[in-house]
């Protein structure tokens, strides 16, 4: 059969990236705790394309996006797209794949157990010069305003917050790792099920222990350079304030 992808194309314009955007399947991550587990990305898959070739053939990042879903964790993730690369006959591959990652949380008091969800994002590239992988994990927080707390005759506002951090991939680590150092940053961490008992502890857990958005990423910033495994890495906060029309924002980078 003729291959219109395969053909010369005499406009001599290379594309950086081409490929497939917005692929929902399942996939199987590494679990601290049960080993494994299955949850639903949304991937995007991207290739170079010479100034020469007409096409890429949009199939082959498929079948090898597929022949990985069993086992995408992190030390997979690279070795993915380079065979991406391979099949493409590419420079350079691309990726980034957006899932939630699902963990069993004990309320505080009753220990009554529920599973919270943590959005987060695998990006990388791979080139003969370039190998770059990077995590995100988005952390749900809770915190309270130490302004308010000190100016206030009756309690102080409070807010439910998002810790994203950012981490340069070298190592392997442990998602819940990285999310129990993020929760610690703030006022208090956040639950899916309470009880009554639950929920006086976290109230006043993060009564007595107001912070500010800056508060929040340079502690999570010195909690992950305490992981001594990152090279470089990125935290921000953004709190939806409950007596502001707007968010408060704070970014932090390191290396």
């Amino acid at each position: 059969m003729i291959d219109i992808q395969s053909m010369r194309d005499e406009r001599r314009i290379p594309i950086q990236k081409v490929g497939v955007k917005g692929l929902r399947y399942p996939i199987m991550l590494r679990d601290k705790e049960r080993g494994t587990q299955w949850t639903t990305a949304v991937a995007n898959l991207y290739a170079d394309l010479p100034h020469d070739f007409k096409g890429t053939h949009m199939s082959r990042f498929i079948e090898v996006f597929n022949a990985h879903r069993e086992d995408l964790s992190m030390p997979r993730f690279l070795g993915m797209l380079g065979e991406i690369r391979q099949a493409l006959d590419a420079e350079t591959a691309y990726s980034d794949i957006h899932f939630p990652y699902f963990i069993e949380k004990a309320a505080p008091v009753s220990g009554a157990k529920s599973v919270m969800s943590y959005d987060c994002v695998y990006s990388g590239r791979v080139s003969d010069q370039v190998r770059q992988f990077r995590v995100s994990v988005s952390v749900p927080v809770q915190t309270v305003c130490p302004c308010s707390k000190a100016i206030s005759a009756h309690g102080a506002h409070n807010q439910r917050g998002v810790v994203t951090a950012t981490v340069e991939v070298g190592p392997f680590f442990w998602l819940e790792d990285l999310i129990a150092v993020i929760e610690s940053a703030a006022s208090c961490d956040v639950y899916t099920l309470l009880k009554r008992d639950d929920e006086k502890y976290v109230t006043e857990k993060a009564f007595d222990n107001p912070r500010f958005v800056e508060d929040v990423v340079r502690d999570a910033l010195r909690g992950i350079d305490g992981m001594g495994i990152f090279k470089g890495f990125s935290v921000e906060a953004e709190n939806f304030e409950s007596i502001h029309n707007h968010s408060a924002y704070a970014y932090v980078e390191y290396g």
